[in-house]
């Protein structure tokens, strides 16, 4: 009998290296809002994205004379051109530039996969065509859930049961633990949606700043078919 491919799910950075292999495809998800930012900058017309770690390093760009997309605990940094809502890139000022970003808990994740055999970005907003390239690759693949300050979050780990389901109904892969979790985790939403992505602490956050419209949009399906990737310090997008 053929062996299948693995898909797992890793619930926070932190973790990353015990799940850490050559071979792996990591898809790097941060639903609220990191992920879904990138995938909207892209839809838009960025060219490309540098995902740094730090706060440091975005100035050290800026001061370049780079645009910087910079946020920490939801709040945009001040000085910066950008923070992290998918709405703040939603213009054509933004097309053919290069634009820095740093943020709580996506860039982190990025970093932390950076030396993988491939590194791609997932969101809601773009899970069907991230979907239909992840079946075509052959290949093992990891979502890396990006989380709250390396802990796990609901919102993140959702969206990597609907992706790892979505996976598994090609009979290409089979699951580790993690991912079976997520996968239960994403079925009991069915049972209302609402309730479970408004329940977690990240969607009271954002809320409580004002920020709804933010939360509907990252929870959207299918805004884009763009599949952001990491190549050498660059997102861009898949050709």
């Amino acid at each position: 009998m053929e062996k299948k491919l693995i898909v797992d799910v890793c619930l926070s950075p932190q973790l990353y290296p015990a799940y850490e292999r050559e071979d792996t495809i990591v898809v790097v998800i941060d639903v609220l809002r990191a992920t879904s930012a990138m995938c909207t900058a892209f839809e838009y017309g960025v060219e490309k994205m540098i995902p740094v770690a730090t706060l440091e390093e975005a100035m050290e760009y800026k001061k370049q004379g780079f645009l910087v997309g910079a946020e920490r605990n939801g709040i945009a940094i001040e000085g910066c051109d950008f923070g992290n809502s998918p709405y703040s890139y939603m213009t054509d000022a933004i097309k053919g530039k290069t634009i820095v970003i740093s943020t709580t808990n996506g860039t982190q994740a990025i970093e932390a996969a950076r030396n993988a055999y491939k590194v791609v970005i997932g969101a809601f907003t773009n899970i069907s065509a991230l979907t239909h390239w992840l079946q075509q690759q052959n290949k093992n693949v990891l979502l890396l859930c990006s989380g709250w300050k390396n802990r796990m979050n609901l919102e993140d780990s959702v969206f990597a049961g609907a992706l790892a389901e979505r996976l598994l109904k090609t009979n290409l892969f089979q699951t580790g633990d993690a991912a079976l979790a997520s996968l239960f985790l994403y079925q009991q939403t069915q049972i209302s949606q609402v309730k479970f992505f408004h329940s977690s602490s990240h969607s009271k956050r954002l809320a409580a700043m004002g920020l709804k419209k933010d939360i509907k949009y990252c929870f959207s399906l299918d805004k884009t078919t763009i599949i952001p990737v990491l190549e050498g310090k660059y997102l861009v997008k898949m050709a």
